[in-house]
């Protein structure tokens, strides 16, 4: 009777092994997630793998130049999930990227900025006619930079260069630009020998409104809604630390310190530009300023000026289909 018992007891034991074995498995599936260098709370809950914990997933953070990259490792299905601008987010499901945004980072509001080298002649807008002005291309300062230069009857009569941000600061130091239309670290390197002429706030106020956002893989959100409402409750409870006590993010506090290494910035250079975004919750996202209908318009009319501008072959009937609500509408 012993061998049977026996095998009784390896056949209880093995199968409850086994069944951890694959659940482990499971949770150990690889997600690549593309992000930026731009300040944001969820950068400490990076550094804290808080992502990994709350769902499983094995994470590879993936760093890219600006969001019009994250969008083409998207479509060529290196990256589920990325960070992104208004503008390469429109960009991209105009061409027919299977994308959907689901969490606003932030309004992006003054903290990107068109800043000028001093000493260039350059005081007002008109002044940028024959001048050099970088930008990444399909970015939301692309966007943006456009829309300023349209307004200021500068179209064609400014010498717009694709840079990354990474390089625009190498470029500037060597005087081969005038202006950048950029963002953090890089606009604080700038910002030493020039001077702010417009912000994103500026052109927000005249009806061409920017943010950043993450986007999902729509295939891949359909298979991991799970972990896609884990992932977006780790993006809730991070940003309502900062947003309920800004203050206390200081360049001693162990959040700014995270996000600062996250960044490759300096402590003390993050405070303040976090204090030019607005970070939006849960409960406002999924109403109709943001995912509940606002973030649509503002891609379709984004894509309007990109088409106006040629950056676009074509636009979609309806920009909703690029937008997934659900997980904000089930964050606490």
């Amino acid at each position: 009777m012993l061998k049977p018992l026996n095998k009784w007891i390896r056949r209880a034991v093995l199968l409850p092994l086994t069944a951890v074995a694959l659940v482990a498995n499971a949770q150990a599936q690889t997600v690549t997630i593309g992000v930026q260098s731009m300040f944001a709370p969820w950068k400490d809950a990076i550094a804290q793998k808080q992502f990994e914990k709350a769902t499983g997933w094995d994470i590879k953070w993936r760093n890219f130049d600006s969001g019009g990259d994250v969008m083409m490792a998207m479509a060529s299905g290196d990256v589920q999930i990325g960070v992104a601008g208004s503008s390469p987010i429109a960009a991209a499901v105009s061409r027919g990227v299977d994308a959907q945004l689901f969490w606003i980072l932030d309004n992006i509001a003054d903290a990107e900025a068109l800043v000028v080298r001093n000493g260039s002649g350059i005081v007002a807008p008109q002044d940028l006619a024959g001048k050099t002005l970088a930008v990444p291309f399909v970015s939301t300062t692309h966007f943006h930079a456009l829309f300023a230069l349209e307004q200021f009857g500068l179209t064609g009569k400014v010498k717009v260069i694709n840079l990354q941000p990474s390089d625009i600061p190498a470029a500037w130091e060597r005087g081969d630009i005038d202006a950048a239309f950029i963002w953090d670290p890089a606009l604080g390197r700038l910002k030493q020998s020039g001077h702010v002429l417009l912000t994103s706030g500026q052109l927000t106020d005249w009806g061409k409104a920017t943010f950043d956002g993450l986007v999902v893989d729509k295939q891949f959100a359909a298979a991991n809604g799970p972990g896609m409402q884990a992932f977006t409750q780790v993006l809730q409870d991070s940003t309502a630390n900062y947003v309920a006590a800004p203050k206390t993010w200081t360049a001693e506090s162990p959040q700014v310190i995270n996000v600062a290494k996250q960044s490759g910035a300096k402590p003390e250079e993050v405070p303040p530009v976090l204090a030019l975004y607005q970070f939006p919750l849960a409960s406002e996202q999924a109403g109709p300023a943001w995912l509940g209908g606002g973030a649509a318009k503002a891609l379709a009319a984004t894509a309007e000026f990109l088409k106006a501008q040629k950056k676009i072959p074509a636009l979609l009937p309806d920009y909703s289909a690029a937008i997934n609500p659900t997980f904000v509408q089930n964050a606490q």
